[in-house]
């Protein structure tokens, strides 16, 4: 478990300060998410020992980091934590290989962790080893970083917006690469982001931030369906994510059977294996409900609902918050429907979702964005 407990107020009348009181579990990823400003840099730089908070207490699986009342603070270089950042910050004098050799050099002696060989193969780095990183595309330029301070064999990996300073070619280029690593090595990671769809595609736990306070925290599924959330629900790819498990591939029709705890649902062919588990994000905004079952449509999922309540959200819009089984998904429409279609909690629904509302998603559990 990661114990964080942090109080800090930067100088100035309108200093920014942080007051947050977290237990993380680990192993897993855990991501901080939220707006530029709110903190998340802040924690980060805190429990790698780069900025010693005026109060509070870190630990890690029980290893006392730092404590403000106890005056104890490890220092950063024997904290075990590896930051990999948004810029790669790469040494430009050596190859891939020497950079990868520097992490290695740096692990205490007798650490366990992955060796050389399998962070290159797990990376996908193998003819990039005789490069240096000038030559080398932004993408590129992170995966190195990130075997680097795999190399470290830290206890905890700390990565600080390290897709931000890429464009989204690179990014999706990158993500798969997280995933497999997390799946593989199961380091425990905090993941400062505030961008949802690296949070749907890579984190176990969601802490959301705001103006320094926590205002939830818990795991992906349950907090992407709280309609109490602005952070998330006011954003335009609001929606709930759905942990899913592919139950067969129809080649012919171009299409993937996904079942989940509530239904099944048809979407584009995905590459993954009958019987492997990924992630579909449903927006609030490709779902339309029925008050009778559709006919003559080319939507082809169709499922059962529940209406459990009606959210204000925007002006003349309104947020359903749809029971489908034991899930949750959430709709975005008019308050002109509400009334035409004389919606009110309780009513029976269809939740219709087109296929070609997603995308496919690469690798295990990643992310299927409607």
């Amino acid at each position: 478990m990661l114990e964080l407990a942090l109080r800090h107020r930067f100088p100035g009348p309108d200093g920014f300060s942080l007051d947050i009181d977290l237990a993380l579990p680990t192993p897993g990823v855990t991501a901080i998410f939220g707006p530029s400003g709110c903190g998340k840099s802040t924690v980060l730089a805190a429990v790698a020992g780069l900025l010693r908070p005026q109060a509070g207490r870190i630990a890690l699986d029980g290893r006392v980091l730092f404590d403000a009342a106890r005056r104890l603070e490890v220092p950063a270089e024997r904290r075990r934590c590896a930051v990999v950042f948004q810029d790669a910050r790469l040494f430009p004098h050596l190859s891939v290989a020497g950079n990868l050799r520097y992490g290695l050099r740096r692990a205490p002696s007798g650490a366990i962790g992955p060796g050389f060989a399998e962070v290159v193969s797990l990376l996908g780095i193998e003819g990039l080893l005789s490069r240096r990183p000038a030559g080398l595309s932004g993408g590129e330029k992170q995966r190195v970083a990130l075997g680097r301070a795999l190399l470290c064999r830290p206890q905890l990996l700390l990565m600080d917006e390290p897709l931000a300073a890429l464009d989204a070619p690179r990014k999706a280029e990158l993500l798969p690469f997280l995933a497999r690593l997390r799946d593989a090595l199961r380091v425990p990671v905090l993941y400062v982001t505030h961008a949802l769809d690296e949070v749907d595609h890579l984190a176990d736990t969601l802490v959301l931030l705001q103006a320094g306070r926590v205002l939830a925290s818990g795991g992906v599924e349950a907090l992407s369906a709280r309609t109490d959330l602005p952070l998330l629900l006011d954003r335009r790819d609001a929606g709930v994510v759905l942990f899913c498990t592919v139950l067969a591939h129809e080649p012919g029709r171009g299409l993937s059977r996904l079942g989940f705890a509530g239904g099944e649902l048809l979407v584009p062919l995905q590459p993954g294996a009958a019987g492997s588990a990924l992630r579909v994000r449903v927006r609030a905004r490709d779902v339309a409900v029925a008050t009778e079952a559709p006919r003559g449509l080319s939507v082809q999922n169709m499922l059962r609902a529940v209406l459990e309540a009606i959210e204000p959200g925007r002006p003349h819009e309104v947020t359903l918050r749809l029971r489908v089984g034991p899930s949750t998904l959430l709709s975005r429409v008019t308050s002109d429907a509400v009334g035409r279609l004389g919606l009110a909690p309780g009513m029976p629904l269809w939740a219709l979702v087109k296929s070609v509302a997603f995308s496919p998603g690469p690798g295990r559990r990643e992310e299927v964005e409607a």
